[in-house]
């Protein structure tokens, strides 16, 4: 099996499901008496989120670059980023990274053609809902993405770097998130709706939203487990 290194603490709430899932998730494909080798960089969410806000990019790529080396060095034989706002540097860690990276989003949107899928929205950070980052992938493949109102972006960027991050949810909270989904579903015919930050499964799920969830991390654990076992 190849050993995976993972760059995680972007949240640490969403970091725990990562290792979790991908352990058992080999360990169920592969059998009982197997766990896989992997190495977890943490990192601080909260300076990677005020790099981005604050467009320091080149300093966040040398920031996630470190870890990554980190990883280098411990012996992995490819890594992931458990967050998709630091995504919007994932082309620059690419080109200087000697062992291979997967794109959250890149397995995202391969799910979404997979699933046949036209017409997506999308929740998860400001920068992540107003970057070009995230969307042009799905664009590509002629999918469209479409985002919250500008003010409630600003509301699902609060509840997330408030709550989420550290682990509170609320039924109000909820509520309101419900409701901007049913909107979009209205307004626009999504056919579904993108977790595009790995805190939103802790809030919302196919239960209890109005349309199907496209859940990044779990996406992304399943194209990890495959490189594990490949």
């Amino acid at each position: 099996m190849r050993k995976l290194g993972l760059v995680g603490g972007m949240g640490p709430e969403s970091t725990i499901p990562y290792y979790h899932d991908i352990v058992y998730g080999v360990q169920s494909r592969i059998g009982n008496d197997c766990f896989p080798e992997l190495t977890i960089e943490s990192v601080n969410v909260f300076k990677v989120l005020r790099l981005c806000e604050e467009k320091k990019y080149d300093e966040l790529t040398e920031y996630l670059m470190k870890a990554i080396i980190n990883l280098e060095r411990s012996g992995v034989d490819f890594a992931a980023l458990s967050a998709n706002t630091p995504h919007i540097v994932f082309d620059a860690l690419k080109c200087k990274s000697n062992i291979p990276l997967v794109s959250i989003i890149e397995t995202t949107c391969a799910e979404a053609l997979r699933l046949d899928l036209t017409k997506i929205g999308l929740l998860g950070t400001k920068v992540t809902m107003t970057g070009s980052f995230f969307k042009e992938p799905f664009e590509r493949k002629n999918i469209e993405i479409i985002t919250p109102e500008s003010s409630e972006i600003i509301y699902v960027n609060d509840k997330i770097s408030k709550e989420l991050e550290h682990g509170i949810i609320k039924k109000e909270t909820l509520c309101q998130f419900q409701k901007i989904i049913q909107y979009m579903k209205d307004e626009h015919d999504i056919q579904a709706i993108v977790l595009g930050c790995t805190e939103l499964p802790l809030l919302l799920n196919d239960k209890e939203s109005p349309v199907l969830c496209l859940d990044t991390m779990k996406i992304h654990v399943q194209a990890l487990i495959d490189m594990i076992i490949s």
